[in-house]
């Protein structure tokens, strides 16, 4: 198969989150003797600085109203596959990918629209002949669309398949401040009370949908878990599928981790409580070997549970336990927790901020991992805390629910601790089971992080349930 990606952001090459992650990792486990596969994203200016590429092919020439758009598209072989940048600095030269000092760009449909035309466009001034396209996110949504405009011309032979990797960000925006997309005849189809909802218009018209975990998919079908497009879902239920992500063990193993002070595996964890000790004077807290440490590395939103977080850490910080949190995001909750750390230095660190090797150290040095998230499609943090040796105590919510197994409900395979219901008083029970395993029953947490670290979830079992996906699109 020849099958091409579109998306906003690749890992290694320009990164602001999970979808990157799957950018890298999907293209190279479907990449074989068998298929081909290459892939589309914008030339931002962060990419613009790290290469100088040339041009793939002739500048390429775009109309939409009494607006033209002159484009180059440039190309990067890369882990030996071909990476096609869409160049037009007017709207991707530009500080940030989608925002500058996390205000939004104002013409964000605009650009994604237009990069979703530019990718039709120079697949067919490189005379490329893909069977499928796959769509990724709000940013290629419009993509379905225009492809299914094309059904009779250039693109007959080609599908496509759009991913929803967060339904919570969906690109709604005004049809009048999209001149890219209001010349288009078939527009206004897509348009409801002047606003037009990119990831609708993917829903309605996709071959195939996808989310990144099963018990996502299920939750994309209820009203509570779809993010108000319950019915288009619905309607569609029938080509939705969830495919869990996999994880890049390459870069999140404790027997090779470059970031880390003393490597570790299942059979023998006794450089665990080296990393714990670096955990704790990193962070500053006191080096206790024999108080468990809980770890939590995310972006500080609602999303991220700390609306059930921040209530109970009172009652919390009464156990004895260390608790080291990292991240950046919304000022109030940032403010809480700074409050919250200069009142018990002792027990409590917060780091507003980010540093690769200060993650790595939390998955690798914490007995515990925090993700009681309101909603969470896949999550990859309880995966690489699963390979560490790290219990992740989890809300029971999309990809969480897939990949954690709770001790009251599976004794003999557990490797966390997972809750349902959304409120502080559920997290904190929670908690407090993983507490009395960790000081009660050292022998069945011993056995919780062992298994943990034998589970994968691996890319090629995902590219494999992709494939199998493409080829049964007629």
């Amino acid at each position: 198969m020849n099958i091409v990606f579109a998306i906003s952001e690749v890992e290694e090459l320009v990164k602001t989150g999970g979808l990157a992650d799957v950018g890298k990792a999907l293209p190279l486990a479907l990449k074989s003797p068998e298929h081909t596969v290459s892939v589309f994203m914008p030339y931002y200016r962060a990419i613009a600085e790290q290469f100088s590429l040339s041009e793939a092919c002739s500048s390429q020439t775009l109309f939409a109203e009494s607006k033209v758009y002159h484009y180059a598209v440039r190309q990067l072989n890369w882990h030996g596959i071909d990476v096609y940048f869409i160049d037009y600095p007017e709207y991707f030269n530009r500080e940030g990918l989608y925002n500058s000092a996390y205000e939004a760009y104002n013409d964000n449909g605009e650009r994604f629209s237009f990069f979703c035309g530019a990718v039709l466009s120079a697949i067919q001034a490189l005379g490329m002949a893909p069977d499928i396209i796959h769509c990724h996110d709000w940013h290629t949504a419009m993509l379905p669309f225009l492809l299914r405009s094309d059904r009779s011309g250039y693109f007959s032979n080609t599908r496509s398949v759009f991913t929803i990797h967060n339904a919570a960000f969906q690109g709604v925006h005004r049809i009048e401040e999209i001149p890219y997309l209001r010349h288009h005849p078939a527009i206004f189809e897509q348009v409801h009370g002047g606003y037009i909802n990119f990831l609708q218009s993917a829903i309605e018209c996709a071959d195939k949908i996808t989310t990144v975990s099963p018990n996502y998919a299920s939750e994309l079908l209820t009203d509570l878990g779809s993010h108000g497009l319950h019915d288009r879902l619905m309607q569609r239920s029938n080509d939705l599928s969830g495919i869990l992500n996999g994880c890049d063990y390459s870069q999140w193993d404790p027997m090779t981790d470059p970031y880390i002070p003393a490597h570790f595996n299942a059979d023998d964890v006794s450089g665990k409580a080296e990393c714990k000790q670096a955990l704790q004077r990193k962070s500053g807290l006191p080096a206790e070997p024999n108080v468990p440490v809980f770890g939590m590395v995310c972006r500080l939103t609602e999303q991220k549970g700390f609306g059930y977080l921040i209530p109970i850490l009172d009652r919390l910080i009464r156990h004895k336990l260390q608790l080291v949190i990292i991240g950046t995001g919304d000022p109030r909750v940032c403010q809480d927790l700074g409050e919250f750390a200069e009142q018990h230095p002792q027990q409590f660190s917060f780091i507003n901020g980010f540093s690769t090797e200060h993650a790595h150290l939390i998955e690798a040095g914490a007995d515990f991992f925090l993700m009681p998230s309101q909603f969470e499609p896949c999550g990859l943090n309880q995966m690489y805390s699963l390979a560490y040796g790290t219990v992740p105590i989890v809300r029971a919510v999309g990809g969480l629910k897939d990949t954690v197994v709770d001790p009251e409900y599976a004794p003999d395979t557990a490797t966390g601790f997972v809750f349902e219901e959304p409120s502080g008083e559920a997290l904190l029970g929670c908690i407090r089971r993983a507490l009395l395993a960790y000081y009660e029953c050292p022998v069945t947490f011993r056995a919780m992080q062992q298994k943990g670290m034998h589970t994968r979830f691996t890319w090629q079992e995902a590219a494999e349930q992709y494939l199998a996906l493409y080829q049964s699109i007629n």
